[in-house]
């Protein structure tokens, strides 16, 4: 556990790898600003960090939480978007869930990227058509949004469709599932591209450990090319 949250710690201030702003336009062609949006996409999508099972009318979860997105296809990039050389991409975020009756969930983030012009936000609306037992697990279906502001000259945005699985054992609670995720990319007319619109796959796993007054959650994506870790520590009940 105190590993974990040291790791956690560190990722959330690993981000001054990367500084300075993003400007679209020193990009050279039109394939850079596919990679880059594509690299976008995978690190920006809602990653919801919490397994299938519904948490009930009184549910809550309430988590700080780093994700790290390998930026597969555009490392070789940034140095151009930003000044800055790195392959990783940091982002913290402000995560909250609640329990909604019928076996729904609702969940948001809030993220401000430290050091650059990052901010991001997102939304996510869940349905456990299989709430799940003592022995049997529960599945889930999640549509997903997030929205990217703050970055001079381009406006990006994602949803994405998932179905998830999930069985608890204890205080241990693994899931994984699957599904697809659509980004939006576009530049402004100052710069010399046009927009991209693509969708890509995702895979992902995780567990999600409650001790009382302390919860604990990672997952691991993959989208598209671009895997993804992501850390959460916090409340849920």
């Amino acid at each position: 556990m105190k590993k974990l949250l040291v790791l956690t710690v560190a990722l959330g201030i690993a981000q001054p790898a990367l500084a300075g702003n993003i400007t679209i336009g020193n990009l050279g062609s039109q394939t850079d600003f596919r990679n880059v949006s594509e690299d976008l996409g995978s690190a920006l999508s809602y990653k919801g960090v919490v397994p299938a099972e519904p948490m009930g009318i009184t549910g809550f979860d309430l988590g700080l939480e780093v994700t790290q997105t390998n930026l597969a296809q555009s490392a070789a990039l940034w140095n151009t978007l930003t000044g800055s050389d790195f392959s990783n991409l940091y982002v913290p975020k402000l995560h909250v869930t609640k329990g909604l009756p019928l076996d729904i969930d609702i969940g948001a983030f809030y993220s401000a990227v430290p050091t650059t012009d990052i901010k991001l936000m997102g939304g996510e609306l869940r349905w456990a058509f299989m709430p799940g037992s003592t022995t049997m697990p529960a599945v889930a279906v999640r549509g997903a949004l997030t929205k990217l502001s703050g970055v001079n000259h381009l406006s990006l945005d994602t949803k994405s469709l998932d179905v998830s699985i999930s069985k608890g054992f204890a205080m241990l609670t693994p899931y994984a599932g699957i599904g697809q995720v659509w980004t939006n990319s576009t530049p402004d007319a100052t710069t010399p591209f046009t927009a991209e619109s693509f969708s890509q796959s995702k895979l992902f796993a995780g567990a999600n450990l409650n001790l009382g007054l302390t919860n604990l959650a990672i997952e691991f994506d993959k989208t598209g090319a671009a895997k993804s870790t992501s850390f959460k520590l916090g409340f849920r009940f």
